[in-house]
């Protein structure tokens, strides 16, 4: 005898925060820096500079404080391909999410990168920021990343 069907209970939801964070010293710094079209990290003891900026070592708990400026251009370290991005994705064609380490940073940061096509993505590869038409002090005002134009 086969059993009866049973019908999957389902309800509608909503993934969302309905909460602001307080961006303090160093992030407030960071959003500033980039709503001025500036890329800000923040140095550690050791002279290592993370990007984007932490409150804290996160090594040795240490508050951190020391802003400076990196390059707006770096290296692809890893990524990964979107053949079909989603609506709220930053871009609506074919782009790679890529770990990239700026000039003058000892950590990656996790952004889009606009190459054109998959062919043309690699690790290794320069790439430098690509602005917003509008900065407002968000992590969109880096609209995404580009090839860097080969040295010559």
């Amino acid at each position: 005898m086969t059993p009866p069907t049973e019908r999957a209970l389902t309800a509608p939801h909503t993934l969302q925060y309905t909460y602001k964070r307080s961006l303090g010293k160093v992030l407030g710094a960071f959003f500033t820096g980039l709503r001025d079209r500036k890329i800000l990290g923040v140095r550690r003891r050791d002279g290592r500079v993370l990007v984007p900026p932490k409150e804290y070592d996160p090594d040795t708990a240490e508050p951190l404080g020391e802003m400076v400026e990196v390059g707006q251009g770096g290296v692809v370290r890893s990524y990964a391909w979107v053949t079909r991005p989603r609506e709220k994705q930053p871009l609506a064609h074919p782009f790679a999410y890529a770990l990239i380490q700026l000039d003058g940073a000892d950590t990656p940061l996790l952004h889009a990168v606009d190459a054109g096509s998959e062919s043309k993505m690699r690790t290794g590869m320069r790439v430098r920021a690509r602005w917003a038409a509008q900065t407002v002090g968000a992590i969109t005002d880096i609209a995404c990343f580009e090839p860097a134009p080969e040295k010559s």
